[in-house]
């Protein structure tokens, strides 16, 4: 199974636009990436949404579905992340400094 075949396999589906931009965002080398690596995979394209974002100072209404999916790929990182539990803790205190790293920058 893909990273996009798994994706694909969550319910409730997300809405079709955040669906979409998630797709775009996570590219297609990721998307055909195991699924072991979707975790990983959707941290990153939530990281590099965010940091253009910021960036940019584009966090106004107009930016709402970029800012929607960034959260979006953040939550399925973490579900993705459930499946070995031993490693969430440790993977949450990274995802949390990489996050934080953002807004220093």
């Amino acid at each position: 199974m893909t990273v996009g075949e798994w994706l694909d396999s969550r319910t409730p589906r997300p809405p079709r636009a955040i669906e979409e931009r998630m797709s775009q965002v996570l590219g297609a080398d990721s998307l055909r990436l195991d699924a072991r690596e979707a975790a990983e995979a959707c941290l990153r394209a939530s990281e590099g949404l965010a940091a253009a974002l910021l960036r940019g100072d584009l966090t106004s209404r107009a930016t709402a579905l970029d800012l929607l999916t960034a959260d979006a790929l953040m939550t399925y990182a973490f579900e993705a992340a459930s499946g070995w539990p031993a490693e969430l803790v440790p993977r949450a205190e990274a995802a949390m400094r990489r996050i934080a790293a953002l807004g220093a920058a």
